[in-house]
């Protein structure tokens, strides 16, 4: 039994969901995977229930309705992990950007360093962005140093997915009243984190945009971040 689930949401990555899982058990420490699909037409699910007859003590798949957005994923996720007893979950991306070599890094500094939170950062030393147009990689960065300016939260990448949980801090954090689904979903599950007083870590990774399947970045989701922050920073998001 690992002490270490890596969650990774799925729709539609079927180029990606194999090589991505291969890759993370291929990791010189064993880590348990949870795929939460939302219903991917192109029969990712299938490919994840095929693997599972070849891991079928590491990997698991937990099938969802709709297409219900990325933040009500990994809540689906965490309290599936938190059930399971895990004492660590990791959020990671099924196409890659996140480097799974990175997992071993993100989950010592919550096991030996003392971060409760560790967050795989693109912007903590520099900007670590490859394959990114420059537009998006100047959106991405401000958009960071903007939330970090309005909730005074000491982490200069709020908006990343690439996070190592502590289980007692995704037990404490009231996941249910998670209010955010898209990026503001990653701003505020860092902001409650940090007001219940855990310590957040920021881990230099580089960040590889996807070179298979296609991109889930919309406006709608660049909108709720931007937005979402005014309106947790006025609320003060209560425990």
């Amino acid at each position: 039994m690992s002490d270490a689930l890596v969650i990774i949401p799925t729709y539609n990555e079927k180029e990606n969901i194999e090589v991505i899982i291969r890759a993370t058990f291929n990791q010189k420490k064993e880590f348990h995977i949870l795929v939460v699909d939302d219903n991917s037409p192109d029969g990712t699910s299938k490919i994840v229930e095929n693997l599972i007859l070849e891991f079928p003590n590491q990997l698991f798949l937990e099938k969802r309705i709709g297409k219900s957005g990325l933040g009500t994923a990994y809540i689906h996720g965490f309290k599936w992990a938190i059930a399971k007893k895990y004492d660590y979950i990791i959020e990671m991306d099924a196409d890659f950007s996140h480097n799974p070599k990175d997992l071993i890094r993100l989950y010592k500094a919550c096991k030996k360093k003392g971060a409760d939170v560790s967050v795989g950062s693109r912007y903590s030393q520099g900007v670590n962005v490859v394959n990114w147009p420059m537009k998006r990689i100047l959106l991405s960065y401000f958009a960071s140093k903007y939330v970090r300016f309005i909730t005074r939260i000491p982490v200069f990448d709020t908006t990343a997915g690439f996070v190592c949980w502590k289980r007692n801090v995704l037990e404490t954090i009231q996941l249910d009243k998670i209010k955010f689904i898209g990026y503001a979903f990653q701003i505020e599950m860092k902001f409650k984190a940090w007001k219940h007083g855990f310590n957040i870590k920021e881990v230099s990774v580089i960040f590889t945009d996807r070179t298979l399947g296609t991109s889930k970045m919309n406006g709608n989701i660049i909108s709720e971040a931007l937005f979402g922050v005014i309106k947790m920073k006025l609320k003060g998001l209560p425990k």
